[in-house]
């Protein structure tokens, strides 16, 4: 093939927010291919807080990226060519693609590939978002983690992010009264008057932990933590005994080369059920997709989308979720997609 592939490989392991100078932009042929293989051109990338978690050599759910590595991510792709029995030309994939051009995918990994409809009924970046992951991620945390019941108050972090901000919309659907802590007014009162949350707090605000109080004069009974660090700890103590928490990230620590000392003895005092998951425990996340699907048709739930554009800005993009200048799900456009 004379497809040219641009690559990013992990050259250093960032510290605080991530650098160009981390990764190596390197060019190389697209190799042909063999029995069993297919190609996909990627189009989007997801740019996900557990993509900064990767890049550190520290014990997680997978192994670090190695040094040399392209940097692993979730995205999405049209399969360009194929010698594979399972995918064909043509076909929309979502998967592990990670930080390239084109990705070469074996038939023995195609169970960590999904393939998607040729034509879906949503665009194509909310099957990464508010249908995809992020979507799934919020779904699971609010029926089977920790499931919120009708007049029950939910209070959910990082809540104008991607799975924040679906996670809050949930909330509503099942009948809870919902509390968003975002950063700034603007994503405050995008959550209110356009997204349907009954309050929110803006943690930069001087007196955010008295606003976290007046929002939720019941207590707390579950809490949506995309956060940790001291909005968490803010939120425990709002909890009533017997609250739940579903533990979905910690983006407060993924950039912080120290880990604050916490006093969790609240956990302790307030029989709180605190459960931590991932997206990727479930296998079969086909129900949880559909029903996604159907509330984004119908206006039951709005999706929204940041999308920047270029690989090579694929490392200074991801910091915008540790900045907090994106609102709804973030993605890198690597390429049109032209099928």
């Amino acid at each position: 093939m004379s497809l040219v592939n641009r690559q990013l490989r992990l050259k250093t392991r960032p510290e605080g927010l991530v650098k160009r100078e981390d990764f190596d932009l390197q060019q190389q042929p697209v190799p042909e291919l063999k029995e069993g293989e297919f190609l996909v051109r990627v189009l989007y990338l997801s740019m996900d807080p557990t993509n900064r978690v990767w890049m550190s050599d520290i014990p997680q759910y997978m192994p670090p990226v190695a040094i040399g590595e392209v940097m692993r991510a979730l995205g999405l792709g049209r399969v360009v060519a194929s010698k594979s029995a399972h995918f064909a030309e043509g076909d929309l994939v979502q998967g592990l693609v990670g930080w390239q051009d084109y990705a070469v995918i074996d038939d023995r990994r195609r169970k960590d590939y999904v393939k998607l409809p040729p034509h879906p009924s949503v665009p194509l970046p909310t099957l990464l978002g508010a249908c995809g992951f992020s979507g799934i991620t919020a779904y699971y945390g609010l029926t089977e983690i920790a499931p919120v019941q009708p007049g029950e108050t939910l209070v959910v972090s990082a809540a104008a992010g991607s799975v924040g901000s679906i996670a809050g919309q949930i909330g509503k659907l099942r009948g809870a009264r919902v509390v968003g802590i975002a950063g700034g007014p603007d994503k405050c009162r995008h959550l209110v008057e356009d997204l349907g949350f009954d309050a929110a707090v803006d943690y930069k605000a001087d007196d955010w932990k008295q606003a976290l109080a007046d929002a939720t004069p019941d207590g707390v009974h579950v809490n949506f933590e995309n956060v940790g660090g001291a909005v968490m700890r803010a939120v425990l103590s709002r909890m009533v005994n017997g609250g739940r928490v579903a533990l979905c990230g910690l983006i407060a620590n993924y950039t912080s080369d120290t880990r604050p000392g916490a006093d969790y003895s609240i956990i302790i005092v307030k029989r709180l059920t605190v459960r931590g998951f991932l997206a990727f425990d479930y296998a079969d996340t086909h129900k949880a997709a559909q029903e996604l699907v159907g509330w984004v048709q119908s206006g039951r739930i709005k999706a929204e989308e940041t999308i920047e554009d270029g690989l090579e800005n694929a490392p200074l993009v991801l910091n915008k979720l540790f900045e907090g200048s994106n609102r709804g799900k973030l993605l890198l456009r690597v390429s049109d997609d032209t099928h």
